[in-house]
């Protein structure tokens, strides 16, 4: 027997390794432990067999070994070959090289049978540096021990030991099957499973978790070990900025209906009619008020929030009157009566209206012109409150804009113009006409205007060369139909091309976009898909901002829908990622990009939409139409989805 024969005789994991990390030889249980022949280990790199997250503590432990200067030692996870993962103490020392060729460093793991406490301390103080917390499972009494990690996690917990029944009753019933899993996983390590966790003290908490399966020294007890992260607070603020954004599509659906309501209107009764219907929900206010300028007075009319008593006090009040109603209409400037006590300070020598005049009534109004024609006031609204309310400067705002867009749609009526030349010219200008030449594809464009309202919306799409010759192409919807909408689909636009100029990942571009528009405070969001396609290979990588899914057609008629991943919609959250997803696109293959105006309305749900745009490309490239026919194809369905909403729609094909 010669002297690597007794280093490596022994019952426990031995190797001897060279100072640069090579294996030269190594024992039967060593082997076991990297989870490999020992055929296959001898010749590589020590370190790099073991997880990712132990190779530096390996590569430290032999260079501390290989000097012979101080004792080194570690606790180091090795694979296994089984179910679990092994955990033991690893002591590295040189020896000479039993061949004659210098020295190796010889690495061993030492009895800790007596004290497995101690290998769980690099895990305690893993656990605690990633603010998690540590429990150890074991079968054999079915307890879950606390054993470390942040001490806000401990404080979740009675006492350092429970059983498995006491915690499966504190966890939601729908929960306990997630549970069983953590304790007893099939596979070396679970999933993180999400838990709902009930305390004594402040209720439920998010919990998320994953468990490992870990061999507590060479020969030791099989154990569980987890981890928990507290998400209570994370997920409560996530469920706060979903309904936030919820209620914020909720309210641009309101306002995008009023604009389009507004410039609708065809004679004044209907425009009044517009207004008194939607203007006090809009804004949440309990009624509203309509005032036009009919000569030097007033000609009020009210939505049911509002008594006849009430609009009587004001219809036919001179528009010199010195109360706040005419002074708005007169100046053009909006007013913010936010309480009874503000309209008698400000006006106490005006004219009272009824709704102020009523001791304690905690009303208040929000009164905006509505712009003016050849320099003469159109006339003005208000919308009223039963509570003493200041707006946020958005609100107000947003409430002038609309004001602005109803004295538009007024003084188009009376004058019987054309429907806003200024539109039509900034339609065209903000749409753009594709390049004549994209290497390697072949793409249709095609846009539809609003069937309601302004002839301009948020629907837009853009195609273009990317510097590395790659081709980007992009398709979305800005929120609202309006002048401002299509203002906003403008920005968005240039942006994504000035971003996507140096970096061109359609996550990044996303990304950046969607920080710029945060950062600028823009009233409004928009949807958003994005491709970048290499034609020379077909490699197509893509992300979402809750647009609506693209739709990939086969020349076998077949067809299926790409649900890419993404995030939120542009310009509402910020730090917001977008996850990419690669595919390629073949040549017998066209990919459609549309808008929701295309697949869904009252109708026809977004499913049925998809399935029928789906079908008609498929059916369309199958009988060998160009990409032209099949965008028109497309498009001409989506008049069958009796949608007022503008449309568009890109299909994309290799050459």
């Amino acid at each position: 027997m010669d002297a690597s024969d007794e280093l490596l005789g022994g019952a426990y994991p031995s190797a001897l390794v060279s100072p640069g990390g090579v294996v030269r030889r190594l024992n039967a249980a060593m082997a076991t432990a990297l989870g490999r022949p020992a055929e296959r280990c001898v010749g590589g790199d020590f370190a790099a067999m073991l997880p990712v997250g132990q190779r530096i503590s390996a590569e430290r432990l032999l260079a501390q070994g290989a000097t012979g200067k101080r004792l080194a030692m570690t606790v180091l996870e090795f694979p296994g070959s089984g179910g679990a993962s092994l955990v033991f103490l690893v002591e590295a020392r040189p020896v000479e090289d039993p061949a004659g060729d210098g020295r190796l460093v010889w690495v061993h793991s030492l009895d800790t049978q007596n004290d497995l406490a101690s290998l769980l301390i690099p895990f305690r103080l893993a656990a605690k540096g990633a603010g998690l917390g540590l429990w150890m499972y074991s079968p054999s009494d079915r307890q879950l021990e606390w054993t470390g990690g942040a001490p806000a996690m401990a404080a979740l917990f009675p006492k350092a030991a429970v059983s498995v029944s006491w915690a499966m009753a504190r966890v939601h019933p729908d929960d306990r099957k997630a549970l069983r899993r953590l304790v007893r996983p099939t596979s070396a390590e679970s999933p993180w499973i999400e838990l709902r966790f009930r305390t004594d003290d402040d209720g439920w908490h998010h919990l998320v978790c994953q468990a490992r399966r870990v061999d507590l020294g060479y020969g030791g007890p099989t154990v569980t070990f987890g981890v928990v992260r507290d998400d209570t607070e994370q997920k409560r603020h996530k469920d706060e900025m979903q309904a936030a954004l919820s209620a914020e599509q909720e309210r641009a659906g309101l306002i995008a209906e009023f604009s389009s309501a507004l410039i609708a209107a065809t004679t004044e009764q209907g425009l009044e009619q517009v207004i008194l219907t939607r203007l006090a929900t809009t804004f949440e206010g309990s009624g509203a008020l309509l005032a036009l300028v009919d000569g030097r007075s007033l000609r009020v009319t009210a939505d049911a929030g509002i008594s006849t008593e009430e609009a009587d006090a004001l219809h036919g009040l001179s528009l010199d009157d010195p109360s706040p109603l005419p002074d708005a209409i007169r100046t053009g400037e909006p007013l913010v009566i936010g309480s009874q006590e503000d309209y008698i300070r400000r006006w106490p020598h005006g004219a009272s209206l009824s709704w102020f005049d009523l001791p304690g009534s905690g009303r208040a109004a929000l009164v905006t012109p509505l712009g003016r024609v050849d320099d003469q006031p159109l006339g003005g609204w208000a919308v009223i409150y039963g509570r003493d309310y200041r707006p946020s400067s958005d609100e107000r705002a947003l409430m002038c804009t609309l004001a602005d867009l109803a004295g538009q749609a007024l003084g188009r009526v009376r004058l019987q113009q054309a429907r806003l030349e200024l539109a039509t010219a900034l339609q065209k200008s903000m749409l753009p006409t594709l390049p004549e030449h994209l290497p390697g594809l072949e793409v249709a464009a095609r846009y539809r205007p609003s069937r309601d309202g302004l002839d301009i919306g948020g629907d837009w799409y853009d195609a273009f060369v990317l510097p590395d010759s790659a081709v980007a192409l992009a398709i979305g919807d800005v929120q609202g139909h309006d002048v401002d909408a299509a203002a906003f689909m403008g920005q968005v636009r240039a942006s994504m091309r000035a971003i996507a100029a140096d970096e061109p990942a359609p996550g990044t571009v996303l990304s950046r976009t969607n920080e710029l528009l945060v950062t600028m405070g823009a009233a409004r969001f928009a949807s958003c898909t994005m491709l970048h396609i290499d034609s020379r290979d077909g490699q197509v990588t893509g992300t979402s901002a809750g647009h609506v899914p693209v739709l990939c057609a086969h020349k076998d008629g077949s067809h299926e829908v790409l649900q890419l991943p993404g995030g939120p919609v542009l310009g509402i959250l910020s730090d917001a990622d977008y996850p990419e997803e690669t595919f390629t696109l073949d040549k017998d293959r066209a990919l459609v990009m549309v808008t929701d105006g295309v697949v869904e309305g009252p109708g026809l749900t977004l499913e049925a939409g998809l399935e029928r745009a789906g079908r008609l490309a498929a059916e369309a490239l199958r009988e060998g139409l160009s990409t032209e026919a099949t965008a028109d194809r497309v498009l001409d369905a989506a008049d069958a989805v009796d949608h007022l909403d503008d449309v568009a729609v890109l299909v994309i094909r290799r050459r």
